[in-house]
């Protein structure tokens, strides 16, 4: 009996791992090529800056109101229901190069991506047995993350290959292998019991959580520089298409990290991984920053890479570990809105740096976002720890 509540890696399990990588890859893709193709036929890296922006806030947005009927919903014909409209808006961008119709079809997947992701965010925790979460979390962000970094390199590979059209065609390709997955898919999720007159707030927010949620938002302001002007990085150095190797990079590092780091997690807690975290991330845009060959571009993804493993499951974890198990479906929304949120923010504020300062210049920037985050980290779960033994000392 001890075994099975123990037991990571189910069927189930390894069907969400499946379906949400391919999910990630078709949308992450994308991410990375409307900007390039945007920004090309306006002329205009902010507006190409701007499909980065509306994606993530319709993302946002839409999370509170699906966490809202989380509890009613068939989370599986949702999923699916939606897929297919992210199919129809993905299609609708064949051969248009109106930025306003561009515009909507991008809030509509942007909605789609809020919904969805929450969906297989909550399928997977609630899969995860609880003395497992770090190593749990670790390995379903594994799927999540290496299709969040390989999916701008491929966008980036195909659009200098061959044509924006393409890279549209092989995001349908795996939204509808998602689609398939999804149909599959045969584990039926039982919610607590809880009120249903819980105001949008308690759906949508768990005060716990905003800790891990606001660090994670402030490390994806820097992952939003990379993922939206290092195409631009490459045209300035004369690295061109080589760039794109950067994503690869990443996604190996990812690979690299994720089996150890949610073991630490488990055993040690979060601060054993942070700390190093921010570090290797801080010297990996500094050398982003001051690349010009591509062993430099090489070396500055490692070191960038192991952030960029580490934190994100790190924080969810953490996130998801501090809540009490009705309110994990709203942790992973947290999460999720705070990241795309970081995304969103990093698009235009670093958006606007490249136009002051250029594209070396923004990288280097946005080092100290990562300093700031591992000062504020620090401060608080300090001053947290201190209290706490400052009331235990007051009640011996």
């Amino acid at each position: 009996m001890e075994h099975e509540k123990t037991k990571l890696w189910t069927g189930q399990y390894v069907m969400i791992i499946v379906i949400t990588f391919l999910f990630f890859l078709s949308l992450q893709s994308l991410l990375g090529g409307f900007p390039v193709f945007v920004g090309e036929i306006s002329h205009n890296a902010t507006t190409g800056g701007l499909m980065t922006t509306v994606f993530m806030v319709a993302a946002i947005l839409s999370r509170p109101f699906i966490g809202m009927f989380l509890e009613r919903l068939n989370m599986k014909k949702t999923m699916l229901i939606t897929l297919v409209f992210l199919i129809a808006a993905v299609a609708l961008s064949f051969n248009n190069e109106s930025v306003p119709f561009l515009i909507v079809l991008r809030i509509i997947q942007g909605v789609g991506f809020g919904i969805i992701t929450t969906l297989l965010a909550t399928f997977a925790t609630n899969l995860i047995p609880p003395n497992r979460i770090g190593e749990g979390i670790g390995y379903f962000g594994l799927s999540t993350s290496i299709g969040t970094s390989v999916g701008p390199m491929i966008a980036l590979s195909l659009i200098h290959a061959y044509s924006f059209n393409v890279l549209l065609t092989f995001s349908i390709i795996l939204t509808v292998l998602t689609f398939v997955g999804g149909i599959a898919l045969r584990y039926k999720y039982t919610p607590p019991k809880v009120s249903h007159t819980k105001s949008l707030l308690d759906h949508a927010f768990a005060r716990a959580a905003l800790l891990p949620c606001f660090l994670v938002m402030i490390f994806y302001i820097t992952f939003s520089g990379i993922v939206n002007y290092l195409d631009g990085l490459g045209a300035d150095t004369g690295l061109g298409g080589k760039t794109s190797f950067f994503f690869l990079i990443v996604g190996a590092m990812l690979v690299l990290t994720r089996p150890f780091s949610g073991k630490i997690y488990d055993q040690f807690g979060h601060k054993f991984l942070i700390y190093p975290a921010c570090i290797t991330g801080i010297i990996g845009l500094l050398l982003l920053s001051h690349t010009a060959h591509f062993s430099m571009l090489v070396v500055s993804g490692i070191f960038y890479g192991i952030a960029y493993g580490i934190m994100q499951p790190t924080f969810q974890a953490w996130a998801v570990s501090r809540v009490t198990p009705d309110k994990k479906g709203t942790a992973n929304a947290m999460v999720l809105s705070f990241m795309d949120l970081g995304v969103a923010i990093g698009a235009v504020i670093l958006g606007q740096a490249v136009g002051a300062l250029g594209y070396s210049a923004m990288y280097a920037w946005s080092s100290i976002l990562v300093v700031a985050m591992v000062l504020i980290y620090f401060a608080l779960t300090t001053f947290k720890k201190s209290n706490k033994n400052t009331v235990h000392t007051e009640a011996s």
